[in-house]
């Protein structure tokens, strides 16, 4: 579940049905409403959803296909339209792969996407204008099934965690161009499934 910038609406990715789901709280009744859906392509079975810091763009991670799809924003309506979706894939990647986690640059200036079963970390430029992604690269995540990453509030490093070998990946990242560039382990946890950053 994934709340807009403006804390308005939160968004829920199906699965099953390759559908976005966004609901509104209703005050009176105590519930949330149904208030909006996008589609992804069949079969992609989206799994997670980041907001771009200007609230016009979404990103969607696709778990079955390895891609990822892109939305404008209507934050008054809260429609999503389709941009485009693209692969976060290496053009020679095994077919055996499970896209996990995403998330945007707090600068707005580039996406991250991680890869299981490729092990690795796409990165993508944004187009300030348009939101459409451009693939620049991918890193090794440095272990096996990368789950989930955080990136930190200053925007310098992204932390990977590796499920399957139990540790957790420092990577500093290239305010210009996005690379990511391998610091160190800096945890060893038993099957890491979640990062969360705390600002002291």
């Amino acid at each position: 579940m994934t709340p807009d910038p403006a804390g308005r609406r939160v968004f829920v990715c199906d699965f099953s049905s390759d559908e976005i789901v966004g609901y509104e709280f209703d005050g009176a009744s105590g519930r949330a409403v149904r208030v909006c859906s996008a589609c992804v392509p069949r079969g992609s079975g989206p799994r997670h959803l980041t907001f771009h810091s200007n609230g016009k763009f979404a990103y969607a991670i696709n778990e079955m296909r390895g891609t990822v799809s892109g939305f404008h924003y209507d934050s008054e309506s809260g429609q999503l339209q389709p941009l485009q979706t693209t692969s976060a894939l290496p053009a020679l990647a095994p077919t055996e792969n499970l896209a996990a986690d995403i998330h945007v640059h707090p600068a707005g200036t580039f996406l991250y996407g991680s890869n299981r079963g490729h092990d690795n970390l796409a990165i993508f430029a944004i187009d300030q204008g348009t939101g459409r992604l451009m693939l620049v690269g991918h890193e090794p995540a440095r272990g096996k099934c990368p789950r989930h990453f955080a990136i930190d509030s200053s925007g310098q490093f992204l932390y990977a965690a590796n499920q399957e070998t139990g540790n957790v990946g420092a990577f500093r990242i290239d305010p210009v161009s996005g690379h990511l560039e391998f610091v160190k382990n800096v945890a060893e946890v038993p099957e890491p499934a979640c990062i969360v950053l705390v600002n002291r």
